[in-house]
């Protein structure tokens, strides 16, 4: 049995990070903003809000094998209709907030045997997308702060990052809300799908154990081929 820490725990791909995990045979550690995550055998829980100036995080235990982290936001607007102060706030949540809650876990982690930290990029970052500025301003830090830490704590950990397409969670709901718009979305990818919440988890479990024990720094696109593929 192993340890982990997944940031976001009760929705979308975090849900499925931790029941995953769970039915593995692992220890999950989960927090959640609004939405409770029920409690079972090794799977416990605790509200968080990345955004405040302090997190406690005093229900871990002394040593960590594995963190996620999988706060986020979608917001599509175009370039000239945001304010800097909204960029600013979207790297508040989905950089800082992982960069405050590693800082934290890190003597956890070193504890571990051979841990690994997974973040989540997006496609945006290395194929340009019309009125996803803001998005990929901070996913693209994301990228950098994966490869650098890499580098700086290896070989005790491993550090990836996910960049997946459009994915069929409550985060994207506004952008797959009608049968129309699933299928748009589908049919721009060689795949020919939407991406599932499974889908994504079940490369972050990869990333997460020592099948991947020879990965790191790297950007693991799970996006149906449209980063590479023109279909």
């Amino acid at each position: 049995m192993k340890n982990y820490l997944i940031i976001g725990g009760s929705s979308g791909i975090g849900k499925s990070i931790v029941n995953k995990l769970s039915e593995l045979g692992h220890a999950v550690y989960a927090t959640y903003n609004k939405t409770p995550i029920q409690e079972r055998d090794w799977i416990f829980t605790k509200q968080m809000n990345v955004l405040d100036p302090i997190v406690n995080l005093d229900f871990l235990p002394p040593t960590l094998d594995g963190f996620v982290y999988c706060p986020g936001s979608i917001q599509l607007r175009p370039f000239k209709r945001i304010s800097p102060e909204a960029f600013v706030k979207d790297f508040e949540l989905q950089v800082l907030g992982g960069i405050k809650i590693l800082q934290q876990i890190l003597p956890l982690l070193k504890s571990g045997n051979s841990s690994s930290v997974v973040f989540f990029s997006t496609i945006a970052v290395q194929k340009g997308f019309n009125f996803h500025t803001q998005v990929a301003t901070s996913k693209g830090a994301i990228e950098g702060l994966t490869r650098s830490l890499a580098a700086e704590l290896a070989p005790e950990i491993r550090v990836n990052a996910i960049a997946p397409s459009i994915t069929n969670t409550p985060l994207a709901s506004n952008l797959l809300s009608s049968e129309e718009k699933m299928k748009a979305n589908a049919n721009r990818h060689p795949l020919k799908q939407i991406g599932t919440p499974d889908n994504i988890a079940d490369a972050a479990i990869y990333l997460l154990t020592e099948k991947s024990s020879w990965v790191t720094g790297q950007i693991l696109h799970v996006d149906g081929g449209m980063s590479s593929i023109n279909s």
